[in-house]
């Protein structure tokens, strides 16, 4: 049986992605459905979150499934030395797909591969993001009317950011325009600016972060510092504070540019922004119910055609 579990979104088409992008729209029409009645979704968070949790969790209730899992792992038995395969396998036996956040990179993949039901991927470490990344793309489309030939600024902590890794791989079907704004200690990694050169994708790295830097963007990407990924905390310290968007740094933008962010923010993005039409990060993130509606009703074998003639819509 193939397995239909999301690790990353590395490997997905443009046919698949845009495929995607419209099941998300039949659930932005009509969310309520009963679509997943008599299914179980494990929302397993080795590492807190807030948006990615709750927004899977509405997911899967507004289909009609049930929800089990935790969002703390020291009431489980991890506490008690149980590895995670284990307990993969022992919720496994209870839900029909698991959603998996976890603080090692990799840990997605390994439990894809010894899981019997599908592994949606909710974050693992610094590494992919991939359910951010669809809802991103949604997100993207719905204020451009396009994917293609985009200029996308991403600013911050493009280093540890796994939101901005997984967006860049997955753009590559695009034709975009890079612009890489971040000081030296948290800059693209190398491995993802080789992957640009060998999928033909545009780049341009900056460290200057003002109005004339960015009024070329269609998507400004702003990203938080993580606090939570430094070793060393003086280093987070030198670099937190460096790259904060300001309101009158809008003087040049496009008409069609807009902000987007994975949130939380802490304070990159000052508050008076949010009042502007450039601001869209909220919208962004009422996106992630639409698209990880798609995303789980996906992994468990429901089509878009069966989306659209679902006759189980309630308001």
């Amino acid at each position: 049986m193939k397995n239909r579990s999301l690790v990353t979104i590395a490997g997905h088409s443009r046919e698949k992605i845009e495929y995607l992008i419209k099941m998300a729209q039949e659930f932005e029409r009509h969310p309520n459905r009963r679509l997943l009645a008599g299914k179980v979704v494990a929302t397993l968070f080795f590492e807190p979150s807030t948006r990615t949790r709750l927004s899977f969790e509405t997911a899967a209730n507004r289909l009609g499934a049930r929800v089990i899992g935790f969002a703390d792992p020291k009431v489980t038995s991890g506490t008690k030395g149980e590895t995670l395969k284990d307990t993969i396998m022992m919720v496994s036996n209870y839900a029909d797909v698991i959603v998996m956040r976890h603080y090692l990179e990799g840990a997605a993949l390994y439990a894809s591969e010894v899981a019997p039901v599908p592994i949606v991927n909710a974050g693992d470490g610094a590494n992919q993001h991939p359910s951010q990344t669809m809802l991103d793309l949604y997100t993207i489309y719905q204020t451009q009317g396009t994917l293609d030939n985009l200029n996308i600024y991403m600013v911050g902590d493009l280093k540890y950011g796994r939101t901005v890794h997984s967006l860049l791989m997955a753009m590559r079907h695009f034709n975009p325009t890079f612009h890489f704004i971040a000081p030296d200690e948290l800059a693209m990694p190398a491995a993802y600016k080789r992957y640009c050169e060998e999928q033909g994708i545009s780049y341009v790295e900056h460290q200057d972060f003002d109005a004339d830097t960015i009024s070329g963007a269609d998507i400004l990407y702003m990203t938080r510092v993580q606090k939570e990924r430094f070793a060393d905390l003086m280093e987070y310290e030198r670099v937190k504070d460096r790259y904060l968007l300001k309101k009158d740094m809008l003087c040049k933008a496009r008409e069609n540019m807009k902000i987007l962010h994975p949130l939380p923010r802490v304070n990159e993005i000052e508050y008076s922004i949010d009042d502007t039409p450039y601001a869209y990060y909220f919208q962004q993130a009422q996106n992630g119910l639409y698209a990880r509606q798609a995303l789980i009703c996906d992994v468990l074998g429901i089509t878009l055609d069966d989306v659209i003639k679902d006759n189980t819509i309630y308001q």
